[in-house]
């Protein structure tokens, strides 16, 4: 960046060099207090000294509201971005990132996060604490699976996951009440999907608070050892609507089939008591084509009305 930018243009709130071949933006960039927008896609950043040092106390960190850093060499997400606090919009897609930073929950305010077309293999849970992330775009990654905590993000609206490697969704995901639009195509799921039948007995302590849990035997905490009654508040509910069992440690892990606005069947992790826990998606005796035929509707009616676009091919 030309020495004196601050002096010329004190009052500069966008400033866009995309494009210009720059390796490096030097320290005349902390010196703009009302800069709000820096736009500096398409050029060679991303080596050792390529943001100024002490960005994270300059006056752009509380000024900057739209960084786009698209289409650069950066290997990981520059820990001083992340001290960024005002930003509302962070791209850096088309870069050679490999992961996301757990340090991500720290951008609060921020909206829309760009980053497709990178080589990330996982999402850190910690990107569910942006309370005010509307748009989230993932694709073209080597994704293979989503955190069941990403439906924490009450306030999304888009989720962008196409070209990944993900052979299913957690259920959780019908919990994204705002959601408008969720795209898949690419991904193995569309063609085809993974049951994992694996189970491991239950214990017989199990057993005993499955018993004491289904049968809705009484007790209070005086009547238990501090760690049972613990035991017992851990219990999770079988989603097979004609079941009415409980798990604790020992489950099935199945995919379930929910249809998403008439149209398309997405494939959902969810999990069952027992392998012979029956319902008309989860008999072992059904095919897999016969399986996803029958599925129960239950969180689709619920869910249907809230997605309006899914995107499959």
């Amino acid at each position: 960046l030309p020495a004196g930018l601050s002096q010329w243009f004190p009052a500069l709130e966008v400033l866009d060099v995309s494009g210009t071949g720059l390796t490096e933006m030097g320290t005349e960039l902390l010196s703009l207090p009302c800069l709000h927008t820096l736009l500096a896609k398409n050029n060679r950043l991303g080596g050792p000294g390529s943001l100024p040092k002490g960005l994270g106390q300059a006056p752009l960190a509380r000024s900057l509201r739209v960084l786009n850093l698209s289409g650069n060499r950066f290997s990981e997400v520059p820990p001083a971005l992340l001290q960024l606090r005002g930003l509302r919009s962070l791209s850096l897609g088309g870069n050679r990132l490999h992961s996301i930073p757990p340090d991500i929950q720290e951008l609060q305010s921020l909206e829309f996060l760009y980053l497709g077309g990178n080589f990330i293999t996982a999402i850190p849970p910690e990107l569910a604490k942006l309370p005010s992330l509307r748009y989230l775009v993932l694709c073209d990654n080597k994704i293979q699976s989503i955190p069941p905590q990403l439906a924490q993000l009450h306030s999304l609206r888009s989720l962008s996951l196409h070209n990944n490697l993900l052979t299913y969704l957690p259920r959780e995901i019908l919990n994204l009440v705002h959601l408008e639009e969720l795209s898949l195509r690419g991904n193995p799921l569309v063609v085809r999907f993974v049951r994992d039948l694996t189970y491991n007995p239950p214990s017989l302590q199990e057993l005993a608070g499955r018993t004491v849990k289904t049968r809705n035997v009484p007790y209070a905490p005086s009547d238990l050892p501090d760690s049972l009654v613990r035991y017992l508040s851990l219990a999770s509910n079988c989603p097979n609507p004609k079941c009415g069992g409980v798990y604790f440690d020992s489950c099935v892990r199945q995919i379930k089939f929910v249809d998403f606005c008439g149209k398309y069947r997405l494939p959902l992790m969810h999990y069952l008591c027992s392998p012979e826990c029956s319902s008309p998606y989860s008999s072992a005796s059904q095919s897999s084509t016969s399986q996803s035929e029958s599925d129960s509707e239950d969180e689709a009616s619920v869910a249907a009305h809230r997605m309006q676009k899914v995107l499959l091919g």
